[in-house]
């Protein structure tokens, strides 16, 4: 399975009064870039949650490198770097053409939506884990 990318475009809504984008937004961007991947796989959050399951970030650590700006065209990466019982960690990157702005380490937990305690990835979505390259 290969790393995947979501496009992205900074609209004024993404920016400070600098027309750069404001840093609480690269988080939401990753967010969408995450959930698009799931959803590529044959999965949607609503559809977990039906299952009685929740992904929830555990960890996050994101450093970022250069500002992006209005109207600049990004992509946001999603790559699989770590597999465990009921948690994973995602590699995002964010780039603008070949200029990387930020990296983060993403730690995700699965957990039941009723005990809000880790559990185990379903069947279907620990298959889907286990192709993913880990780096």
């Amino acid at each position: 399975m290969s790393a995947f990318s979501w496009p992205v475009t900074v609209y004024i809504e993404d920016t400070d009064a600098g027309a750069i984008v404001y840093h609480a937004n690269y988080l939401k961007f990753m967010e969408r870039a995450r959930t698009e991947w799931l959803r590529l796989h044959g999965f949607t959050q609503q559809a977990l949650f039906q299952q009685g399951l929740q992904l929830v970030v555990r960890r996050l650590e994101c450093r970022y490198l250069r500002p992006a700006r209005l109207d600049d065209q990004l992509d946001v990466g999603v790559e699989v770097s770590v597999v465990g019982r009921c948690s994973l960690t995602f590699t995002q990157r964010i780039r603008r053409v070949d200029e990387l702005l930020g990296v983060a380490e993403v730690d995700i937990a699965c957990i039941d939506v009723r005990t809000l305690k880790p559990t185990r990835w379903p069947e279907s979505l620990r298959a889907l884990l286990e192709e993913a390259p880990c780096g």
